[in-house]
């Protein structure tokens, strides 16, 4: 598994318990959540850094290394 797509799951997990809060009641931690992954979803296409893929990256391989 490399570093890229264990982050696109990483986020669709988070959308899903964020959805999963909602549903159940819980509007203001789903809230909180989804301010929370907008924050760093904006904060990565602005600068081009994101933190959680650098977390990652020292765990696991880049899909461009994988490749190779």
């Amino acid at each position: 598994m490399c570093v890229e797509k264990l982050q696109r799951i990483l986020l669709a997990l988070a959308l899903g318990i964020s959805m999963m809060l909602a549903a159940a009641g819980s509007l203001k931690a789903a809230f909180i959540l989804q301010v929370g992954l907008i924050i760093i979803l904006i904060a990565s296409g602005l600068t081009g850094f994101c933190y959680i893929t650098n977390v990652l990256r020292t765990a696991f391989p880049s899909c461009d290394e994988e490749k190779k």
